[in-house]
This record gives C-alpha cells, structure tokens and sequence, in this order.
C-alpha cells in the first residue's frame, strides 16, 4: 500500500512539474511575441514603443491637441523594418511645433503648420474594418471622400497615425506621424 502511495505521490509531482514548465515556456514565448511586434527608438530624445493596435480603439482616444514629435518618411512597414529609424525622421518648423487638434465629438481635426498657419478643420468618419487603401483590417479615418489616414496605435501620451495628413510632408514622403499629446 506504501509503495503505491509513494508511486501516485512521484506520478503527481512529475504531471504537476511539467504543467508548471509548460506554463512558464508560453508565458516566455508570448513576452517574446509582445516584445518583437513593439517597434523601439528614440527620436528626438523621446523613446518610443509603436505596436499596431490589435482591434477597435476608442474613437474617444483621439480627442485633444497632439505635438507632432517626428514624421517618418515611408511607411509604417518600412518603419518596423528600419534598421536605424531615427536617420529618417525630418520636422518642416525652425521655431515652434506642428500640432492637429482632433474633436471627436465632432468628428473633425485641424493641423496647424508651426503653430502659426491654422488648416481649415476637415471633417471625418472614424471606422475599424478593411482599409479600402491598404486592404488591411485596422482603425482608420475617411475624410473628404476617399482620403485615409490609418490609426497605427493611440494611447493616453503617444498617437501614430499614417497616411497624407498634413499635405506639406505629401509631397517628400512623409507618412508616418509620431505624435505626443499635449492636452
């Protein structure tokens, strides 16, 4: 009777054991994931972690005035598979900072050029499925009838949004906006 107490006794602690190292390798391999999606870097002294936002965001979110801290000149895409991002970030203004106010609420946002040259404000529809630009499933805005700007993550400091939102990066190639909120 012993020796069977003893055998179910080293069976349990072998089954429990292994559940204990199953659960600690899937806690390993989906930090691992967590933190090989979050893309890192500085720029202009601020670090950064962009990680595309999986599912809705709260339209809520972007309501306030964001400071543009860098554009990137490419794509999100190229952005993650940059080497040395920083190299490619460029900023228009020698004094002061570009801003977009955004009023949810409302659905409409305005960008101001350095803070001096006020845009007039463009109304939008926030909505989260297929992007009919870039095909993918994700945030995005609709604004005057089939432009898109791409939501890539929001959270309570830092907005990253892609696409031709201030018409002067438009034309070198400015798509990517790392913004920081300022209120």
């Amino acid at each position: 009777m012993k020796t069977n107490k003893i055998g179910l006794l080293l069976l349990l602690s072998f089954v429990l054991t292994s559940c204990v190292v199953s659960t600690a390798a899937k806690i390993v391999t989906t930090t691992a994931k967590i933190g090989y999606s979050a893309v890192k870097g500085t720029v202009k002294g601020i670090s950064w972690a962009v990680q595309k936002a999986e599912g809705k965001i709260d339209e809520d979110r972007l309501n306030g005035t964001w400071k543009v801290v860098g554009v990137y000149n490419g794509t999100y895409e190229q952005f993650a598979q940059d080497s040395d991002p920083t190299n490619n970030f460029k900023s228009e203004c020698t004094e002061g900072f570009e801003v977009i106010e955004f009023k949810s609420n409302k659905e409409k946002f305005q960008p101001v050029h350095c803070q001096t040259e006020k845009e007039d404000w463009v109304k939008y529809k926030f909505k989260f499925g297929k992007n009919p630009q870039t095909k993918n499933k994700e945030n995005y805005l609709k604004y005057n009838s089939g432009n898109y700007i791409s939501i890539i993550n929001v959270t309570s400091k830092t907005m990253v949004l892609e696409g031709n939102l201030m018409q002067r990066y438009a034309f070198t190639g400015g798509k990517l906006f790392l913004f920081e909120k300022v209120r």
